[in-house]
């Protein structure tokens, strides 16, 4: 199964399937490492591991749909089966060819603490301020709203008394390690199907 891994930051989930691929557990093939950032720390994973990686910044185009015609042109010139958001920070509409074939993961239970404006540190300081008791992971299909698309896998969290927004991003991003892996896994055995809104795992 191949891949094209959509990034703006540090790409530690990245860093995370580079390093599952060299221990053989995870059956992907990182075609493309495609980031929004000219400094994003995603990059140097990608040098050091030897992935073809660009550099498209959102600025460099008058719309979205503009900008999402480049990205996806260069994932049809790479051939992937999917698109794999991992910390990727700009809106970019989903076409006709690659509806179900784009991935993201949020730190939170969709539909819980999500949509714009819904990432990193917001996540967790509004289910802190909320006082949720349990937080997690989503891993979801993309559509053209803002962590919305049908949802593929959840992996619950615990929310303790005394956690601080960094200690519970931390505790998050553990389970991200955990849950995008597997849903990579469960795509390249042929096991997610998706129907409309409702995805189901077979055996």
């Amino acid at each position: 199964m191949t891949i094209a891994v959509l990034l703006s930051g540090s790409g530690r989930t990245l860093a995370n399937f580079i390093q599952l691929l060299a221990e053989g557990l995870l059956p992907v093939d990182i075609r493309l490492v495609i980031s929004s950032n000219p400094n994003a720390g995603g990059l140097e994973f990608a040098r050091k591991a030897q992935i073809a990686s660009t550099i498209l910044e959102r600025k460099g185009y008058d719309s979205d749909e503009s900008y999402a015609d480049a990205i996806f042109a260069k994932c049809r010139e790479e051939k992937v089966d999917f698109v794999v958001m991992a910390g990727f920070l700009k809106f970019v509409p989903v076409p006709e060819d690659f509806m179900g074939r784009v991935l993201n993961i949020h730190p939170a239970l969709i539909p819980s603490f999500c949509g714009k404006g819904m990432y990193g540190h917001h996540v967790h300081e509004s289910v802190l301020a909320m006082g949720a008791k349990v937080t997690g992971v989503t891993v979801h299909f993309v559509d053209n709203e803002y962590d919305h698309g049908p949802i593929i896998w959840q992996q619950p969290v615990p929310v303790f008394e005394n956690d601080t927004p960094e200690t519970l991003a931390n505790r998050v991003f553990a389970a991200e390690l955990e849950a995008y892996p597997h849903v990579l896994n469960l795509l390249a055995a042929g096991r997610i199907q998706l129907d409309g809104q409702r995805v189901t795992i077979g055996k």
